[in-house]
């Protein structure tokens, strides 16, 4: 689950980085945004990753517009 602002291109980000470690996103549900931010949670195939879940978690709190990321669970 991530928490975004609500900001062209972020939840795209997101997903590009997600793919880039050889995971498989299989669905996405995202709230409508409020006082700027969206929740988003997916679900996700996560044996073909190349990296550790530790380190695509990492990634992906560093793109802008990420303010918080985590697993729900797994």
């Amino acid at each position: 689950q991530v928490l975004l602002k609500d900001e062209p291109g972020v939840l795209s980000s997101i997903l590009a980085s997600f793919a880039a470690s050889g995971g498989n996103i299989l669905t996405i549900n995202q709230n409508i945004p409020a006082n700027g931010c969206a929740v988003v949670t997916m679900t996700a195939e996560t044996s073909t990753l190349r990296r550790s879940l530790e380190e695509v978690l990492g990634d992906a709190k560093a793109i802008p517009g990420v303010l918080k990321c985590e697993i729900l669970a797994g």
